[in-house]
């Protein structure tokens, strides 16, 4: 697994400890992001700076982000969504719109391949047709 799928899985790990907490992702970010002291300490990885930033950059952005899945979740609103699918596209949404340094084709794998591991059955082909739509108008979403 590449560092930026770590990454990826890390930012997604907060995303969703954060919404089943009920707390801030920036909380749970805070946290993931001291060394532990005690037994755990040994089994501890650092967050990374790249998942920091699309922790960070998803919390910025998140009223944009949740707009477009919104748009483009055909009979899905985004409160309905699975809670790792949302956070799945809400990592991938905010890196097709923010993050000039990945292509989004790979933004999209990335994201339906986390689906595969993480999600249901169907989750996959939902995550592509969602992704596929907006990577398909993201040079306007970023000019916007």
């Amino acid at each position: 697994m590449s560092a930026r799928s770590k990454s990826r899985k890390r930012a997604l790990d907060v995303l969703f400890a954060a919404e089943a907490r009920g707390v801030d992702p920036l909380v749970v970010l805070s946290e993931r992001m001291e060394e532990p002291t005690g037994p755990d300490r040994h089994s501890w990885t650092p967050i990374g700076d790249y998942a920091e930033g699309l922790v960070r950059g998803f919390v910025e952005h998140q009223d944009r982000v949740d707009t477009l899945l919104a748009e483009h979740s055909r009979g899905w609103t985004v409160d309905r969504m699975p809670a790792v699918d949302r956070a799945i596209l809400r990592i991938a949404v905010y890196e097709l719109l923010y993050s000039t340094e990945v292509p989004p084709a790979v933004v999209v794998n990335e994201a339906v391949d986390s689906a595969k591991i993480l999600s249901t059955d169907d989750s996959p082909r939902f995550v592509n047709g969602v992704l596929g739509q907006i990577a398909a108008i993201t040079p306007q979403l970023r000019g916007a």
